[in-house]
């Protein structure tokens, strides 16, 4: 198993690259990046950047393919995993993308994170017909089998989990006045137009919205402003690092709205630790994990499992936060797809297989919540657990609520 890192920049502009690679691809082979011996897996993370607190999903990724290696491997072949650094720049990602596919000659890129990002090769995946497979978004748009056939989903999809928070609202505080601090891409606009959705003829308690770039140092201004807007409910959705901003700046200004913070960014170790753990008491969020601290999960024996591949695998990760366990099971899901595609080792047979998963357990997904998909749905996972911060850690109430509910 390799594991490289690449940090070069890169200045030409993701749309124009993106649009040339489309359109000069060519298909590639079937079997590219599959030998008797290996199976070749690329990955796209941000190791550096605005958004490098999730390189620990990467990180955990890389030591899942060193146990399964160390345990044979799959459908008797080693994992070759090579994970380059794209910083979070969509550009960025279009060049190590053709590396991946072109030079390195993967089977397929899996598990590459962010929205803007992934949109920026996603066409030129397809292109290749190369599986994009799981990639680290909950964006709507990467569960379009009928447009994209070679780009698969793994978490709940932001536009469904904005809608669950838009039912918490009208249930329990339906004269709120909401205000949302979202990234200005697809990846906040559809946690935006969930919430809205959601909310339908009440779409009127919105009563501010404020967008950040990734290239801002700080969300402060935006918060002032969502203060000053009156707003008694806080929305905030964003990436770690800009999500504990806005949590321990809420605390700054002296502002108690009820607070709900996007799944992405729940991280107890990346996000609440850095806010303070004072200033996100009483933060609501969603989960689709077991969650590490949790001691009802104590003798849980995916947790157990969970456990000691972290001491021998990834001893220096953070078990107190969301990506290490996010990385495991989405590596766990790979796992399954490839033993499912043991009798068709190719670029379909894996498309086939990922699209043929049927009430999948995970080591970490709780009760109620499994993996399921067909050739007509890319969402492996839409089922969702309402949770709350007590100051140590999340606490879930209510039932599990379905993402498909909410359509």
């Amino acid at each position: 198993m390799k594991r490289r890192i690449d940090s070069r920049l890169v200045f030409w502009g993701a749309l124009a690259a993106a649009t040339a690679l489309a359109a000069t691809a060519a298909f590639a082979d079937e079997t590219t990046g599959i030998t008797d011996k290996t199976i070749k897996i690329g990955n796209i993370m941000p190791y550096s950047g605005p958004a490098s607190a999730y390189s620990q999903i990467a990180k955990a990724d890389a030591a899942y393919m060193k146990m399964l290696n160390d345990n044979g491997g799959v459908c008797g072949r080693q994992i070759d995993f090579i994970s380059y650094d794209d910083g979070y720049s969509p550009p960025k990602t279009v060049e190590q993308a053709r590396k991946l596919v072109e030079s390195d000659q993967v089977a397929l890129i899996f598990n590459s994170l962010g929205t803007g990002t992934n949109t920026a090769i996603q066409k030129y995946m397809n292109a290749k017909k190369t599986p994009q497979l799981f990639v680290a978004t909950g964006a709507s748009k990467f569960g379009d089998p009928k447009h994209f056939p070679w780009t698969m989903g793994w978490q709940p999809d932001y536009v469904s989990e904005g809608k669950i928070y838009a039912r918490f609202l009208l249930k329990n505080m339906p004269d709120a006045k909401v205000g949302v601090l979202y990234q200005n891409d697809d990846y906040g606009k559809d946690y935006l137009a969930g919430l809205k959705q959601g909310l339908g003829d009440k779409a009127s308690m919105i009563v501010a919205e404020q967008p950040y770039e990734t290239s801002d140092p700080t969300v402060d201004s935006q918060m002032v402003n969502l203060k000053g807007s009156g707003a008694d409910v806080f929305f905030n959705v964003a990436t770690p690092k800009f999500a504990a901003q806005a949590i321990k700046k809420a605390a700054e200004l002296g502002w108690k709205p009820t607070q709900l913070l996007n799944s992405v960014s729940n991280s107890v170790g990346a996000v609440l630790k850095p806010a303070g753990l004072e200033a996100s008491k009483g933060v609501i969020s969603a989960l689709y994990l077991k969650d590490s601290q949790d001691p009802q999960w104590k003798d849980d024996e995916g947790m157990k499992k969970w456990n000691a591949f972290m001491d021998k695998y990834y001893p220096d990760g953070d078990k107190n936060s969301s990506f290490t366990l996010y990385g495991y099971s989405v590596s766990q899901t790979l796992e399954k797809v490839l033993k499912g595609a043991c009798d068709d080792l190719t670029h379909s047979g894996i498309m086939k297989s990922a699209a043929n998963l049927k009430n999948v357990d995970l080591d970490l997904t709780p009760p109620g919540i499994q993996v399921n998909t067909s050739a007509t749905d890319f969402y492996p996972l839409q089922d969702m657990q309402l949770i709350k911060f007590d100051g140590e850690r999340w606490q879930p109430f209510g039932e599990v609520v379905s993402g498909a509910d909410t359509q």
